[in-house]
C-alpha cells in the first residue's frame, strides 16, 4: 500500500501602500461617504 502525502505552504504578507495609493483611497473613501449621504438625504425627504 502506497501513502503519498504533499504538503502545500502558503504565506501571505501584508501589501504595504505607497504615498500614492494612500491619498487615491482616502480620495475614493471621501467621495464615496459624500455620495451616500446625498443619498441618505434624497432618500428621506419622500
Amino acid at each position: 500500500m502506497r501513502l503519498n502525502i504533499f504538503f502545500l505552504t502558503i504565506t501571505i504578507t501584508k501589501r504595504e501602500n505607497t504615498l500614492e495609493e494612500a491619498l487615491h483611497n482616502e480620495n475614493v473613501e471621501r467621495i464615496f461617504e459624500e455620495s451616500r449621504r446625498r443619498a441618505d438625504y434624497y432618500n428621506r425627504q419622500y
